[in-house]
């Protein structure tokens, strides 16, 4: 006969098992999606921003692109990430880079004693 504190233990083990995959987020999405290459209109639209804008910018070579004969090309990909470079950082990261920074230098100082 089973013991059922046993299987009970198997149970609850496998329940904690399905909470804990539900609650990981799932990074499927992103591994899954293909880089796109996007139209100036395509770009415009996924940057949020006019058409002259995307030229502008692409002029003062702010943006990445590909050029094939007269046709720009946008990545999505790189697209995504330029727009990651302008996130600021929040005023906790920033206290914990000084905080970091500090800490650094006065064992640079205290070594050099």
């Amino acid at each position: 006969m089973n013991n059922p504190f046993e299987t009970i233990e198997s149970r609850l083990q496998s329940i904690e098992n399905l909470i804990l995959d539900l609650k990981q987020p799932k990074k499927v999405e992103a591994t899954e999606r293909p880089e796109q290459l996007l139209s100036v209109q395509e770009a415009a639209q996924f940057l949020n921003l006019t058409v002259p804008t995307i030229y502008s910018k692409v002029s003062k070579g702010e943006l990445p692109v590909m050029k094939r004969s007269k046709r720009l090309y946008f990545s999505s990909t790189e697209l995504m990430e330029y727009l990651k470079e302008g996130r600021k950082k929040s005023n906790a990261e920033i206290e914990q880079e000084a905080e970091a920074y500090l800490s650094n230098n006065r064992k640079g100082l205290n070594d050099g004693k």
